[in-house]
């Protein structure tokens, strides 16, 4: 039997750069000197295998992005018929809070209805930003990812850490109307600059050195627009001041009647009680709501009547954020709004109501009240608590170890809370009582409240400022 032997190839094996012109040109006249063909013909053929490598790349690119990117659910007629039948609907704010709580989210009434019309400006030219604040423990989490679970995948973008420069590097128009939730801001301290100049000025730009193909080196810029809404969990409310200005402080509701219902509903939840298809279809309606609702501006009409109290801390800003509020209440209910034309630029506009302002007022009250206030959320939340426990026991002083055991503080978490409303002159410290044979009944420092009603007199003036709004409004209309 005769074995064939193998032709013989000319086989050339070479490591290559084909960006390397000193490289590809050693390489052409190796190519024609082995396989004795013209440099011309080798130059232009390796030209067109460059060139059909850089389309490919391309196109891997292409289906990698693609494969990537949160696929968009469309809605089938029926849903959206649905959603805008709902959008329509009177009481539509309450309907829409009860639907959040058939979601899942137990409790927070206020806070969570609160977080869904911030979450929906994300549609909107001046979206609004929140920060969710509490103790560990307490849900602030938990209440952010199930609100969030509200609002359309391909709408938000959820981040745990990010490094320094990472923002920059989205596409120009990624990250435009969209949702950013941050699970904790500790985890992404090294962007919240970038992050707040996002929130201000809608985008970011950064200078960065570059190599073309030839090695040359230029200067790039990266530019990322917005605008965005962005979202945060912390416990420490001081430390994230920069951001906290710009965003709507959320503090979570810590009280004994909360922590009953999330456990009741845990327990139910183990049982096999609690009914989640109901709570997955409650989802998944009110995110078809969110996908019904177009851009379109808002316009108010009753704007310069409207005022805050004095007392607001840095009015400024926190005005700004009490008339997009408005707005974005407007901007939810805009299929009950008729569609307006700008005379001279042919704008499409809907403009806010009093109902709107209204409805404003009312969930917009505790925020206000809390940028009135001159110590934090959680030196608040001890105070009211202090106070409900010395008037229960009929006292007006009390001592740190009294305190301590009796409302289940630890000892350098108290320290701090007294050491601020100290500075701040809610409580002072004052001499023991004395016993019946006029001896002390404590060695310990006494502390005494200074003014119980202060909290009720902020209330009232913040109460009674949204009430002068409405009336400046009326008497307005009346007038015209």
């Amino acid at each position: 039997m005769s074995v064939q032997k193998p032709k013989s190839i000319n086989v050339l094996r070479h490591s290559i750069d084909l960006y390397n012109d000193n490289m590809v040109e050693k390489f052409v006249r190796k190519i024609a000197e082995r396989i004795e063909i013209g440099t011309s013909v080798t130059r232009k053929t390796l030209q067109e295998l460059t060139s059909a490598l850089e389309q490919y790349r391309m196109e891997e690119l292409e289906r990698e992005k693609e494969a990537n990117q949160t696929p968009i659910e469309e809605l089938s007629a029926t849903e959206e018929q649905a959603a805008i039948k709902f959008l329509r609907s009177k009481g539509l704010l309450s309907k829409t809070n009860e639907l959040i709580g058939k979601s899942g989210v137990i409790g927070e009434e206020t806070n969570r209805l609160l977080m869904y019309l911030i979450f929906t400006s994300r549609k909107t030219n001046n979206p609004l930003h929140c920060i969710s604040l509490g103790s560990s423990g307490v849900g602030k989490t938990h209440l952010q990812s199930k609100v969030a679970e509200l609002i359309p995948d391909e709408d938000k973008i959820e981040i745990t850490v990010l490094s320094a420069n990472a923002f920059y590097y989205f596409n120009r128009t990624e990250l435009r109307n969209k949702l950013i939730l941050i699970e904790d801001l500790d985890g992404a301290e090294s962007v919240l600059y970038p992050l707040r100049e996002l929130q201000s000025k809608k985008r970011i730009t950064k200078t960065v050195v570059h190599k073309d193909r030839k090695g040359t080196t230029k200067t790039i810029h990266l530019t990322v627009e917005g605008p965005v809404s962005v979202a945060g969990c912390t416990t420490q409310e001081s430390v994230y001041e920069d951001n906290s200005n710009r965003s709507f402080l959320l503090y979570i509701d810590e009280s004994e009647e909360q922590d009953q219902k999330i456990m009741d509903y845990q327990r139910l939840l183990s049982a096999g009680k609690r009914n989640q298809k109901e709570e997955f279809e409650s989802a998944r309606f009110l995110r078809s709501v969110q996908r019904s609702l177009n851009v379109v501006s808002v316009r108010n009409p009753y704007a310069e009547y409207l005022t805050l109290p004095v007392s607001v801390f840095k009015p400024r800003r926190t005005n700004a954020h009490y008339l997009q509020f408005i707005e974005a209440i407007t901007f939810y209910c805009q299929w009950q709004r008729p569609k307006k034309y700008d005379k001279e630029t042919g704008e499409q506009y809907i403009e806010t109501t009093i109902d709107d302002i209204e409805q404003a007022n009312e969930i917009i009250k505790e925020v206000l009240l809390r940028k009135s206030d001159r110590i934090t959320g959680a030196a608040r939340n001890h105070l009211e608590r202090l106070k409900a426990y010395l008037k229960s026991n009929e006292q007006t002083t009390f001592t740190n170890a009294e305190i301590r055991k009796q409302l289940n503080i630890k000892e350098s978490t108290l320290r701090g809370y007294h050491k601020q409303l100290q500075e701040e002159g809610y409580i002072k410290r004052v001499n023991p009582p004395a016993g019946r044979a006029g001896k002390k009944k404590t060695k310990s420092y006494c502390f005494e409240v200074i003014d119980m009603k202060e909290y009720d007199w902020l209330k009232a003036s913040i109460d009674n400022a949204l009430k002068g709004c409405l009336q400046q409004i009326e008497l307005g209309l009346v007038a015209n």
